[in-house]
């Protein structure tokens, strides 16, 4: 029956080709130039969806009122009505869509840094909200002041313990609207795309499918010469995020996995990289807040 299918397709398109189509299904170059497609954006935000559609929609309508910026959603592909729904949505020259057979966050977040073309990536999730967009302005602000600045998140920055053959983690108290932090969780995330590509080049995919490796991304940063901050988004939450509704014990499970898997690769530099944050921040308590990009 494929066969059949594929060969009345020859024939069709053997057809058309022959008598080509109308003058106004004619594809151009005016065309396709007018779409505004935009080659280097400053920005990329990739948004991470797991079923929720109608938030992300929502999101997007926001994003679009900035300049500069590309939006990359990723459908992890486990309801198509979800896709259809995000397909209709995403209608714009710089907006995209990916999907995934269900394979999570580490290995779709590590895909799709690839293909983004913003000079900073900011990594989201289904779940996440905002007022305004001057959560992007301030963080650009943020990697001009800081050159080695490779990671800058907006959630909770995050202080790490290494004990008893794991690694465990807690939220650093808020200090100010910045600071530089031993590691950052997912949302936002930014990457400021030229370092990671230099030194970072990947996210590991011994912690998929999901789970740390936000945690270890931001360590393998402080070893290579990088730095990690936290900045106040202000975001806030539309609802219980996806990861969480359909994860629950599977997400258990990879933080005993890789808590553990953390303490073997990072236990030894703990002491050093703690040193590192710490003089970091001595010497840009002197700074001013950067304010807005200019």
């Amino acid at each position: 029956m494929a066969s059949f299918r594929l060969l009345l397709e020859k024939i069709k398109l053997a057809v058309q080709k022959r008598t080509r189509p109308g003058q106004g299904q004619q594809k151009s170059y005016e065309s396709w130039a007018a779409k505004g497609y935009d080659n280097a954006p400053e920005v990329s935000v990739v948004i991470q969806s797991h079923n929720k559609s109608v938030q992300v929609e929502h999101i997007v309508k926001k994003l679009r009122k900035g300049r500069s910026l590309e939006i990359i959603v990723i459908d992890d592909g486990s309801d198509l009505r979800h896709t259809a729904s995000l397909a209709r949505l995403l209608t714009g020259a710089n907006e995209f869509l990916l999907r995934s057979n269900d394979l999570y966050e580490n290995i779709t977040y590590d895909r799709t840094l690839r293909m983004a073309n913003g000079r900073y990536v900011a990594l989201l999730q289904d779940d996440d909200d905002f007022d305004s967009l001057e959560w992007i302005d301030e963080a650009i602000g943020l990697f001009r002041q800081h050159p080695s600045l490779a990671i800058l998140g907006g959630k909770d920055g995050m202080s790490l313990a290494f004990g008893n053959g794991r690694m465990t983690s807690s939220a650093l108290e808020e200090r100010g609207r910045f600071a530089f932090v031993p590691a950052v969780n997912r949302a936002p995330m930014w990457i400021r795309k030229d370092l990671y590509d230099q030194k970072l080049r990947h996210i590991a995919f011994d912690f998929a499918p999901f789970q740390y490796d936000d945690y270890e991304l931001c360590l393998r940063a402080w070893c290579n010469g990088l730095q990690v901050g936290w900045y106040h988004a202000r975001f806030k939450s539309l609802s219980a995020g996806g990861m969480r509704l359909w994860n629950r014990f599977f997400t258990r499970q990879q933080c005993e996995r890789n808590g553990k898997r953390l303490y073997e690769l990072y236990h030894a530099e703990a002491g050093r990289i703690a040193r590192l944050v710490e003089e970091a921040n001595e010497k840009t308590h002197a700074c001013p807040w950067p304010g807005k990009a200019q």
